[in-house]
């Protein structure tokens, strides 16, 4: 920065991890002028943060990094060395002397999903519609070109939710093309329409996913100049914290009209992809009914187990984590793929 002799040796760093803020002034040249970007590692940066926080556990045959790091989007270097310390903790509950798939997969499950609980009372006809709404998730994942891979679903309870369908993104994404954001919205709205579909009612199940998908759609229009209508104009008003000076009310930099008409645009979005999400489970609803039945019996399937229903195939009697939980901690952890596994 400016004032320090040209041989002083003092070299003067910030950090912060609101950019967006900072006053222009301290970027100006001679001050904080030069700027290193520390994002979220990548698949890379993760593959290797696990192998330094495996270095002392015992893993099982079965443990394989780089699909744990697939698994893990945006997941910094503290989250993934907490992974590995409640997959070993989960071990030693089992009393097994290897950390296995199974339990680095049940610990990424509470750190992401949130804690199981098993011992919440729930009526048998709430678990029906829970299975209806997550399989409604499931199903459109499966079926639709642009889907990430469909990772899980459950309907055991964890953290606020009774149900939860996660998926396993094949790469980082960087950027998000107009096919792969409807089929988002497909996917999210989805578990609603499985309700109107098989129930003819909805519930509060899908406020989170309204949420989402009323955000996506309405960044659809105001910043990523994907509606028709709209066109590649940017109307986002950027919400910033009321400090450093800020201003504590945002003008709005459009009409009243064209406000209007960015609602007209984000309702007919979010309304087309409902009667997407419906079509599609009317066209496929004795697959819904067979998946969801599954569903509501074993609470836990995975993708593969899920494509073996779609296939037409028989599932094992028991599900993969019903088998591992069962197995001796002193047996060699089965050699299943890690695809599989994950």
């Amino acid at each position: 920065m400016d004032g320090f002799e040209q041989n002083s040796g003092i070299i003067m760093i910030a950090a912060t991890n609101r950019p967006d803020v900072l006053d222009p002034a301290l970027m100006r040249p001679g001050r904080f002028d030069r700027q290193v970007v520390v994002d979220r590692p990548d698949v890379k940066g993760r593959e290797g943060i696990l192998k330094v926080h495996v270095r002392n556990v015992p893993l099982g045959d079965d443990v394989e990094l780089n699909t744990i790091a697939r698994g893990t989007p945006g997941l910094s270097g503290a989250d993934l060395a907490n992974l590995i310390n409640e997959a070993a903790l989960l071990a030693a509950r089992r009393d097994s002397d290897k950390v296995t798939m199974s339990d680095i997969e049940n610990a990424k499950d509470k750190i992401i999903m949130g804690v199981e609980r098993k011992s919440m009372v729930i009526s048998e006809k709430d678990k029906e519609v829970t299975a209806y709404h997550e399989m409604g998730h499931a199903l459109a994942g499966k079926l639709l070109p642009y889907s990430d891979p469909v990772h899980k679903v459950t309907i055991i309870p964890r953290g606020r939710a009774l149900g939860v369908t996660s998926y396993l993104p094949k790469e980082d994404l960087h950027s998000m093309s107009r096919d792969y954001i409807e089929t988002r919205l497909i996917t999210l709205l989805a578990g609603r329409a499985a309700e109107r579909v098989v129930f003819n009612q909805v519930t509060t199940g899908a406020q989170n996913d309204i949420e989402r998908c009323t955000a996506l759609a309405r960044k659809m229009v105001t910043e990523w100049g994907m509606s028709d209508t709209i066109g590649p104009l940017n109307y986002a008003n950027k919400e910033e914290e009321m400090f450093l000076a800020r201003e504590i009310s945002h003008p709005r930099n459009h009409s009243d009209e064209t406000a209007r008409l960015i609602d007209s645009e984000v309702r007919r979005i979010v309304l087309g992809a409902m009667h997407s999400a419906e079509k599609l489970l009317q066209d496929n609803i004795e697959l819904l009914h067979k998946t969801s039945k599954i569903l509501l019996e074993r609470e836990i399937l995975d993708g593969e187990e899920l494509d073996m229903i779609i296939r037409g195939e028989e599932l094992p009697i028991t599900s993969k984590l019903t088998r591992e939980l069962l197995r001796p901690a002193n047996d060699a952890p089965s050699t299943s793929s890690p695809t599989t596994a994950v």
